[in-house]
């Protein structure tokens, strides 16, 4: 018989527990926070990411925000586009997940994006979006809050904010820090909705640069 759809192999679900969330599920989970998947700049974090499949229906979402406010304007298009990447966080144990879901947000990213602007899209832009990727989304084990390979390291997030237009701020955190100092379930982590939270202290702070500029980092 052949395998689940939602299963890779026997040995991963005996190893590691995994099960990939089917899209019915999916849908069905973040239309009970509709209002939030469609915020530009809401951010989720999904501790065992897999490939994507909520992270990706979370951006089909914001994209499809971004592009009825702004499809009119190019530049307004790509800043938010790039801001609606840049607030979702993925951890995934195994290396392959974690590359697998970058490359599924990019390609979720590009069509939306060619599919506007055609031959007029700009490699900056997309360079940028595969940066933010790459800090994003991380191959670690969120029960250790480190990084998996030969040398462990503690997992850190970078915090992307839209400064004075079309600066993009960067702060860096570590993961094992706001899990230790807050509970993820009683205080959101970099909210901006006025409500009293726990602020955490970056590791790493960076002045602001073009967001289609970050790529080049």
């Amino acid at each position: 018989m052949p395998l689940d759809p939602h299963i890779k192999s026997k040995q991963r679900v005996a190893d590691y527990g995994e099960v990939l969330t089917p899209p019915h599920i999916v849908t069905a989970m973040l239309d009970l926070v509709q209002q939030e998947t469609e915020r530009i700049d809401s951010r989720f974090l999904e501790p065992a990411c897999g490939t994507g499949n909520f992270l990706t229906e979370v951006l089909r979402r914001k994209l499809k925000v971004v592009e009825k406010r702004y499809a009119k304007s190019q530049l307004d298009y790509e800043r938010y586009a790039v801001l609606a990447v840049s607030s979702l966080y993925g951890i995934d144990i195994l290396a392959d997940n974690a590359e697998e879901c970058r490359r599924r947000l990019y390609a979720v990213f590009d069509e939306a994006y060619t599919a506007l602007f055609g031959n007029r899209v700009k490699p900056a832009c997309r360079a940028a979006v595969r940066y933010i990727l790459s800090c994003n989304i991380v191959h670690g084990d969120a029960l250790t809050l480190q990084t998996v390979g030969e040398d462990p390291q503690p997992i850190i997030f970078a915090e992307w904010s839209l400064v004075n237009g079309s600066l993009l701020k960067r702060r860096d955190f570590a993961f094992h820090e706001m899990v230790q100092q807050a509970s993820l379930r009683e205080l959101p982590l970099f909210s901006d909705l006025g409500e009293e939270v726990f602020i955490p202290e970056p590791v790493k702070d960076y002045p602001p640069v073009h967001f289609l500029e970050i790529g080049e980092e």
